[in-house]
């Protein structure tokens, strides 16, 4: 089940996806999951989002030095 999130007043898009998934690159998977809202480029406050969970990889620390690992 997806997380949700409220907009506030100005949010964009890839505003959203950088704040709550760490990278614009995931605002098309952020539209995808509201297709009601696509057509808006600047939100209003108070719309209500459906957010994708996204597992984030794990870096390989094996080339790292001991104290950075």
């Amino acid at each position: 089940m997806p997380n949700t999130y409220s907009t506030v007043q100005g949010d964009t898009w890839d505003g959203i996806a950088y704040k709550l998934l760490g990278s614009e690159g995931y605002m098309h998977r952020v539209i995808a999951l509201n297709p009601d809202y696509a057509h808006l480029v600047v939100f209003p406050s108070g719309v209500l989002l459906n957010v994708p969970e996204i597992s984030k990889p794990e870096r390989d620390r094996s080339n790292l030095p001991p104290w950075k690992r």
